[in-house]
């Protein structure tokens, strides 16, 4: 009986991993392109939410607070005062900078924000025209994975709706180009998602070196072949979570759910598959400033937020149940600003190396 329990128990992680990597792929229910740019030009297109939604999970209803204009104005003069004297800023009052990024940028100077607390900005001043000369060489096999996966990344997205449209073109170049950038890594499938959050608030070439460093300096040696730094990551996850709840670690443990069987989209994909649109932007506002830690912090408040209490665990009896849940995070179950302040008072994570290339230890 035993020997019988633990056959099946493996068939049903290998199950589940299999799962997670074709969910990763992009594959399943938002796995499909709209279609073709006549499609989207025709009567079956919506109108988009403010985010350029045109459907799919992570469509905004148009219930997100909204900030008042003087507000937004007013938080749009300090980000601009902030860029006229960054250096400063970075290396004096980096607390600032850091609530700042808590409160959530501006949506106009989002792309100037990332790029400058990623110090995206001068790799690229550094690099001048390494991009495009990077587009005229690759390896074939990268280049037919790539060109598969394009159409399963945010289809429901106005840039990435249609079919070898514009959006997709450039997805395609920024990822090529990072294969030939760094040959020894090649193409990884979670970097795409990752592309084409960036490419929705700025050009290729920018987004190209925001990529690398997402890669390199914030979580090096996630896109990798073998997945170890991520398996690491996810030991360290779930002794962190035993500290902060408890319950929730229980409950994975006692159906021998491994981290790596969720985690890996939500980690390598920094959330952008997994939250509503209005928490990712946030999260990744807080990430470009603090690092890794912020990824850590999110992952526990999810996992509270689920599975966190005896009513939210009596749904759930099993694996397949627990990983459903996991793999579907219900929009009503996790608000903006909950999130946030959730976040903010994860301490214990700050254990964690941040490798955030501006931030402080």
């Amino acid at each position: 009986r035993n020997k019988s329990g633990g056959k099946r128990r493996i068939s049903c992680q290998m199950s589940l991993m299999s799962g997670t990597l074709e969910s990763l792929s992009g594959l399943g229910e938002d796995g499909s392109s709209v279609g073709s740019d006549s499609e989207i030009n025709g009567l079956t297109v919506r109108r988009t939410d403010k985010y350029g939604f045109l459907g799919g999970n992570q469509y905004s209803d148009g219930g997100d607070k909204e900030v008042r204009v003087e507000v937004a104005r007013q938080r749009e003069m300090k980000w601009l005062d902030m860029f006229a004297n960054w250096d400063k800023w970075i290396k004096h009052r980096f607390q600032k900078v850091k609530l700042r990024c808590r409160k959530g940028v501006p949506s106009s100077l989002r792309s100037k924000a990332w790029q400058l607390l990623s110090n995206s900005q001068e790799l690229l001043l550094a690099n001048p025209g390494k991009f495009e000369v990077s587009l005229s060489q690759g390896e074939a096999k990268w280049l037919d994975i790539i060109e598969k996966d394009l159409h399963r990344q945010f289809p429901f997205h106005e840039m990435f709706a249609a079919r070898g449209g514009h959006g997709q073109q450039d997805l395609y170049r920024i990822l090529k180009a990072y294969t030939i950038y760094r040959p020894d890594e090649g193409y990884c499938q979670a970097q795409a998602p990752v592309a084409a959050v960036l490419l929705m608030h700025m050009p290729a070439e920018q987004a190209f070196w925001c990529l690398v460093q997402i890669c390199e300096k914030y979580l090096p040696g996630y896109y990798s072949a073998g997945l170890e730094a991520i398996q690491l990551d996810g030991e360290i996850f779930f002794s962190l979570l035993r500290r902060t709840c408890p319950m929730a670690y229980r409950h994975l443990k006692k159906f021998k759910i491994d981290p790596i069987l969720y985690m890996t989209e939500w980690f390598m994909c920094i959330f952008s598959r997994t939250l509503p649109w209005a928490c990712v932007l946030r999260v990744w506002d807080m990430f470009f400033c603090e690092g890794v830690k912020i990824v850590f912090r999110v992952g526990l408040v999810l996992l509270k937020q689920m599975l966190g209490s005896v009513d939210k665990l009596r749904e759930l009896q099993g694996m397949y149940e627990t990983m459903e849940r996991l793999r579907n995070i219900s929009p009503d179950m996790i608000r903006e600003d909950i999130l946030v302040q959730e976040v903010s008072v994860c301490e214990c994570v700050c254990l964690v190396p941040c490798f955030c290339f501006c931030s402080q230890p």
